[in-house]
């Protein structure tokens, strides 16, 4: 059974930083390309960072500014998301997805085998 758990999200002051995590299960993981994304409400989703089967091909959403970094730990089927100086416009959820043939589809987000469920990322001032 395929799983992709996520956790690490919570609430946190403006300024602030947190470490999302994503273990996958039932598929592997060594050969998918992994991705964050999130969906505040009322808006759309957005990639927020992808990152490459050995994690050298990595590549951020334009809102990242440097803020953010994405990593993988192949040993432990797990990819993670450093998160510092948040702000309040990063409240959303969350959300870890894999896929296994396109960066480029993953990028858009549109071509994603597995989703997880999500976490909940609130930043206040």
């Amino acid at each position: 059974q395929v799983q992709l758990v996520e956790s690490g999200g919570g609430l946190v002051q403006a300024g602030g930083s947190l470490r999302l995590s994503c273990v996958a299960s039932g598929f592997t993981f060594g050969v998918y390309y992994m991705a964050w994304f999130r969906q505040a409400p009322g808006k759309e989703r957005q990639v927020v960072a992808a990152i490459g089967w050995s994690g050298i091909l990595i590549r951020y959403g334009d809102f990242v500014k440097g803020r953010f970094t994405i990593s993988r730990d192949n040993s432990k089927n797990t990819v993670y998301l450093q998160m510092n100086s948040l702000e309040p416009e990063d409240t959303a959820v969350y959300y870890c997805a894999a896929e296994s043939l396109s960066f480029s589809s993953l990028m858009r987000g549109d071509g994603v085998d597995y989703w997880g469920k999500g976490t909940l990322v609130n930043v206040s001032l």
